[in-house]
């Protein structure tokens, strides 16, 4: 009994260190693109952090009920228009987040680039 709630706690212990990277990684991400593209701006820390909380659970609950991951690589059009929409709906639930239609197009490929360079699991 003891080793099943040691491998139960171990595996919620995982999935909390899966997230908190996933934001922090969402957070690094989207701070490059917004710096590299134009029209994408991002006006305080706070509204960068709660944007990456924003992308990470569109990006979960685009997952969960289709299947489909809103990554710019990886995942061909779809993926890439996925992202563009995921990257400029954001902007309707944070405040100090604002992206022209161009800009996510623009950011969509940057995030996707940046995002494959960077070392963590891929997708």
């Amino acid at each position: 009994m003891s080793d099943t709630n040691t491998k139960a706690n171990t595996n919620t212990k995982s999935t909390v260190w899966q997230i908190i990277g996933r934001l922090v990684t969402a957070g690094v991400v989207l701070a490059i693109t917004a710096f590299f593209t134009p029209g994408f701006q991002i006006n305080s820390f706070w509204a960068l952090a709660a944007a990456a909380v924003v992308l990470t659970i569109i990006d979960y609950l685009i997952t969960k009920f289709t299947g489909l991951h809103a990554s710019s690589f990886g995942k061909g059009f779809v993926g890439f228009v996925l992202s563009a929409v995921v990257l400029y709906v954001t902007q309707y639930f944070v405040a100090g987040y604002t992206v022209s239609w161009m800009a996510a197009i623009i950011g969509a490929l940057v995030y996707g680039v940046v995002d494959y360079f960077l070392p963590g699991e891929q997708q």
